[in-house]
């Protein structure tokens, strides 16, 4: 079986794990805190970040999510996230990596720093001015999933993908650390409460970072 090396506030984690869950492939959760630095974990990843994939039996171990997204996607034929034309997974390629690189760098990467590295890690009080420029990035981004979700069945086409998923789990971090807000944003609001209800989230959910409780509406699948 595979380990899946993650920490529970990782949102590259949270993606390769949704994935994993649609395409119902067994893993075996192994906590990594990647700021411990372990030796043992950098010689899985020379990157040391998370997440990582291993397998022991095979001597297999994949890092970067796209990466094994990519790898799952090309192994399992189980419900593809990576699907149709040509010109659709390149969509939903384009997608990802507006999520991954520039609403991480934007929204969840200043989040976690803020509510829960300086919390857990640093001992410190977060910056009321880096929030306040998230909370106005946030609303940019929320603005444009808007649009995608107006225009679309789903936010790269016609079928559920790991653009969805993607997205998903970059405003579950978000939203666990109670920086968003949905006001005004209806839409993304509601398309984000359908991929919440799948079976793919429920562990999501469920899991806890110590230290650090989520809000009430968390785990609520209401509007």
């Amino acid at each position: 079986m595979w380990q899946l090396y993650q920490f529970p506030l990782c949102p590259f984690s949270r993606k390769l794990r949704l994935l994993m869950g649609e395409k119902n492939v067994a893993y075996e959760l192994v906590r990594e805190n990647p700021w411990e630095g372990r030796d043992e974990f950098w010689h899985l990843n020379p990157a040391g970040r998370t997440p990582v994939l291993h397998d022991a039996g095979r001597g297999t171990a994949l890092s970067d999510s796209q990466a094994i997204c990519e790898y799952l996607e090309e192994t399992v034929d189980r419900n593809p996230m990576i699907n149709g034309s040509a010109l659709q997974r390149a969509e939903i390629r384009r997608l990802v990596a507006l999520f991954d690189d520039n609403f991480f760098a934007d929204v969840t990467e200043p989040a976690l720093h803020e509510k829960m590295k300086k919390r857990i890690v640093l001992r410190q009080s977060p910056d009321a001015q880096v929030l306040r420029q998230l909370g106005r990035m946030l609303h940019g981004h929320l603005d444009y999933i808007d649009w995608l979700v107006d225009t679309r069945q789903w936010l790269a086409g016609p079928q559920l993908s790991l653009a969805d998923l993607t997205c998903a789990a970059h405003l579950s971090v978000v939203e666990y650390l109670g920086a968003i807000d949905w006001k005004g944003h209806e839409q993304t609001q509601g398309w984000y409460m359908v991929v919440k209800s799948r079976p793919s989230f429920r562990p999501l959910l469920s899991e806890k970072m110590e230290g650090i409780p989520p809000p009430r509406e968390y785990a609520s699948l209401d509007l």
